[in-house]
């Protein structure tokens, strides 16, 4: 905790690197696989060879696409759009099989009700599909918001800026703080961006929300426990407690 206070500015840089080096590959791979997983949905078969695919892109190792990029892209190994782009790739991979998975989970009788009442394609997709699906395409997102901030650290390897570096600095000089510190930032800041889009499903699925009790809704009482509301009733009293005039008289002669 030492190391961190004591060296919070420079690390506060790195995590805005490590931030844009996490997020943007996000962003391009849910323009890219939105789209593409919703096409793709309704062929079987293009659906199987893009999943295929997705699961043999993403099996690739890191370090080879920071090798296989740069000559491809006309860009220097050190360059930041390097690890923009392996990320870019396996977030498209990720989430190319999340859309599809996240818009089976709508139910098919509210899909038949939206075309009963005239929706078209396009609309029902946008108002229904896609509101739905959000609960499991969000799960999916947080995932791989995950991957991408624990493996922008290996960018560190190939001279990129990102938390990464306090790895490989504190291992250069042989400084344990220095990981551990790297270790601690990295978690809370994949905590943090896990929780942040957690709330934002959670805003945009609003009835999905624990249902709260209506405001001056009163309480119903248990069965066997209510007590009668109709005018002129009277508590009734158990059996053999309630004596009447005529037995008073009957028990004071006999008394």
């Amino acid at each position: 905790m030492r190391y961190l206070i004591d060296n919070f500015a420079d690390i506060a840089g790195f995590t805005r690197t490590h931030l844009y080096l996490a997020l943007v590959p996000l962003l391009i791979g849910l323009v890219i696989a939105i789209p593409v997983g919703t096409a793709v949905r309704r062929v079987p078969w293009l659906r199987r060879v893009t999943a295929t695919l997705a699961s043999l892109a993403f099996t690739i190792p890191s370090l080879a696409l920071f090798v296989i990029i740069p000559p491809l892209a006309g860009i220097a190994t050190i360059d930041p759009l390097n690890v923009v782009i392996a990320l870019s790739i396996y977030s498209v991979a990720l989430l190319v099989i999340a859309v599809p998975a996240a818009l089976d989970s709508v139910p098919a009788a509210v899909l038949d009700a939206a075309d009963a009442i005239g929706y078209t394609r396009l609309r029902r997709s946008l108002t229904v599909e896609f509101p739905l699906a959000l609960p499991v395409f969000v799960a999916n997102l947080r995932v791989v918001a995950v991957t991408n901030i624990s493996m922008v650290t290996v960018g560190a390897l190939i001279g990129v800026g990102g938390l990464g570096k306090l790895f490989t600095q504190g291992y250069q000089r042989d400084y344990p703080d220095e990981i551990v510190a790297g270790i601690i930032v990295v978690l809370v800041v994949a905590l943090v961006v896990d929780r942040v889009l957690f709330l934002i499903g959670r805003w945009t699925t609003p009835w999905l929300s624990p249902a709260k009790s209506m405001p001056g809704k009163r309480k119903s009482s248990p069965p066997g426990k209510r007590k009668s509301s109709l005018p002129g009733t009277r508590k009734s009293s158990p059996p053999g407690t309630r004596k009447l005039p005529w037995t008073r008289k009957l028990l004071g002669g006999a008394a």
